[in-house]
């Protein structure tokens, strides 16, 4: 039946009372004969890369709410892990981010904002979890190989430097580290890096590998007991809710370490619940972490909106808090790590399923879910077929510490379109005789707890969308809470605000940093590039002052079609000034300048000099100026390969370059 409560007509049905009809269910929740496995969390990932972009330029209060609903106790998503990325200097997925140590002797711990990210995340949440991963290494931890296992003891060192640095500079316990995100994991290293985490008393730092498959670190671990040793926690990725036996059969704890990766609307909140019960009723996985944390980046890169919630507007103010957080909400808020599932978790007899966890103390959480087939896929792996019943009849028996619990506190949200309700408080369910009923209408979540909360407040409304408006101008000048600059996504390469001592004119600049090709994850380009702004920008013009420090080249660029692991396919209108004897200006249609619409020669001393390049770009006409009046090329058909992308700035290959006074306005051709 359905019925009316302080929140309104409800539309998943509550049944109060014990169904006697035949067709009922009847599920038994004890801890009489022990408890299962240790509830570790639920997680959200930064990194994979620069998938937070844009958060750390939000103006207040914006920035302190978004951080808010993702991290204060009972607000929320709540969360109880933040995994990282451990910046590599290449591109990770959505962008690149800066290593803490660029060369051998090099560490400086301020760069990016992933600390920012989480000393934020321990000021709301003390409890906080922290997990470091690395996606790709600076290239002189290979030796000359660009593989980061040739030197084991090296790459060991180089991320325990990393969790030192947390400590010392910024006050942060790092939890938990892993190997290399879904690559081949290295047995020599694992070792190693044990070794070398307990020699510098970070034996409490607990080890999570692979960040892939399941099976060869599995058969690794059977095999090797000193690997068993050094691995604390099997972590998988994407693993459609199923560990094979043999994961189980190691004695460790399984967690799916990244997970969801799906856009945010209503069927990536059903995926998100979905998942969050059944990891650990169909693979006994204690903790799920979502990639991403926040869809904090443009959306015309990979991806998009595949984060718990959108904030990729800090020019507005504006922010979207998406569906997934009130999922999260339905196990954080009643849950803590150190909690224990219950051992009678499982299916619903109709489609969907139920997991129950405990404090030890007589506490009791219960979550069910029914999710259907047709509305909760992820977007990875392909999810088998499967009926959910909508209004099947569930009792449930409480036994052992629960049988002399009353009442329950209910929670409900209903994730289908137009229907759509988050997180909304119910009339307490009673229960008699160590039992009560309910009716689970397909894809609501319904969350049922000793743990007593009011309705959680939520923030006004943000600010309306609006576009990324022109004129817009940079000059890099003042403090900021991450070494980037504000709005631009490094693709390749590593753009750092750097203090230039030797100009009066150019104080503050912007400073391409990398001189060696990282060890990468994906496809980095061979030319760094630092993409900004609208998708939709189309006739701009895009200037910007540039200093070649020691060879090589700069570039200024329009309509850049994509970033990403394609970086290095990159299109758009590319503005070249070079430190070449044949030519030392350049114009061409992709990054990798195999499409060369005119070069030629310009007398001036590139290396070492500040020069102003000017592109103009309109319909098909493209034109370009050195230093404000020099103009280098005029062309009126140049028949460009793409219509309208992001402005750049970039440089010939890996090498220091300077760039100050950026400005993007329309075109005036």
């Amino acid at each position: 039946m359905a019925f009316n409560t302080k929140h309104g007509s409800v539309v998943c049905l509550l049944i109060l009372g014990v169904l006697t009809t035949p067709t009922v269910s009847v599920y038994t929740l004890t801890d009489q004969g022990g408890l299962g496995a240790r509830f570790d969390g639920v997680g959200g990932l930064s990194g994979g890369g620069a998938t937070s972009r844009l958060l750390v330029s939000y103006p207040e209060p914006y920035r302190s709410q978004i951080l808010d609903y993702l991290f204060k106790p009972n607000f929320g998503a709540a969360l109880q892990i933040l995994k990282v990325e451990i910046g590599g200097d290449a591109q990770s997925g959505v962008g690149s981010e800066p290593s803490h140590m660029h060369s051998a002797g090099d560490q400086n711990y301020t760069r990016g904002y992933e600390w920012w990210l989480m000393r934020e995340a321990k000021k709301r949440n003390p409890s906080m979890r922290l997990y470091g991963l690395p996606w790709a290494f600076p290239g002189w931890v290979g030796g000359g190989e660009a593989f980061p296992y040739h030197r084991p003891e090296t790459t060991a060192s180089y991320i325990v430097n990393w969790i030192l640095g947390a400590k010392t500079v910024h006050g942060l316990t790092i939890d938990y580290v892993g190997i290399w995100n879904e690559r081949i994991h290295d047995v020599t290293y694992i070792k190693t890096l044990r070794k070398t985490l307990d020699d510098n008393d970070l034996g409490h730092v607990m080890i999570v590998a692979p960040d892939g498959g399941w099976v060869q670190i599995s058969k690794d671990i059977m095999a090797d007991s000193e690997l068993a040793a050094a691995v604390d926690i099997i972590g998988a990725h994407y693993p459609g809710t199923h560990s094979p036996p043999m994961a189980q059969q190691t004695g460790k704890t399984l967690w799916s370490s990244e997970d969801y990766s799906t856009y945010n609307n209503g069927t990536g909140a059903s995926c998100w619940a979905r998942i969050l019960n059944q990891n650990y009723v169909n693979g006994h996985m204690t903790s799920t972490i979502a990639w991403n944390l926040i869809a904090s980046y443009y959306d015309d890169l990979p991806f998009p909106r595949a984060g718990l919630m959108t904030a990729n507007q800090p020019w507005s103010g504006h922010y979207e808090v998406s569906d997934p957080i009130w999922v999260t909400a339905h196990t954080t808020h009643f849950t803590s790590p150190g909690w224990h599932y219950l051992k009678s978790v499982g299916h619903l007899d109709g489609g969907g399923s139920y997991v129950a966890l405990t404090d030890g103390k007589g506490g009791l959480t219960i979550v069910i879910e029914a999710m259907s087939h047709k509305y909760s896929q992820c977007i990875r792996p392909l999810l088998p077929p499967y009926d959910v019943k909508s209004g099947q009849a569930a009792t449930f028996r409480l036994g052992g510490s629960f049988e002399n619990i009353t009442r329950l506190h209910l929670w409900y949200s209903k994730l289908i379109g137009s229907q759509t309700e988050h997180f909304k408080s119910q009339d307490d369910v009673e229960v008699s005789g160590g039992m009560f009923s309910i009716e689970v209408e397909e894809n609501c979540l319904y969350t049922l707890t000793t743990v007593k909360e009011d309705q959680p407040k939520t923030y006004p409304t943000s600010p309306a969308p609006a576009p990324f408006l022109l004129p817009y101008k940079a000059n890099f000048d003042g403090p900021a809470d991450s070494s980037e600059a504000p709005y631009f996504a490094d693709q390749t390469g590593v753009f750092e605000l750097y203090v230039n001592e030797s100009s009066s004119d150019h104080g503050g600049t912007l400073r391409q940093n990398l001189t060696e090709r990282p060890i990468v994850w994906c496809n980095d380009a061979d030319s760094a590039i630092s993409v900004i702004g609208d998708y939709n920008w189309s006739n701009v013009s895009v200037s910007c002052d540039v200093m070649v420090e020691s060879g090589g080249g700069a570039f200024v660029a329009a309509r850049v079609d994509r970033g990403g692991c394609d970086i290095s396919q990159a299109k758009g209108v590319f503005f070249w000034l070079l430190e070449d004897d044949t030519y030392n200006w350049m114009l061409s249609t992709d990054l990798s300048r195999n499409h060369v619409l005119g070069q030629g020669k310009v007398n001036a001393t590139i290396v070492g000099q500040w020069h102003t390049l000017t592109l103009f770009v309109k319909g098909d006409s493209v034109a370009g100026f050195l230093n404000g009046g020099n103009v280098l090329f005029d062309i009126t058909d140049a028949q460009l390969p793409t219509k309208k992308g992001f402005a750049a700035i970039g440089t010939l290959g890996f090498q220091k370059v300077q760039f100050n006074n950026f400005a993007v306005d329309t075109s005036k051709l």
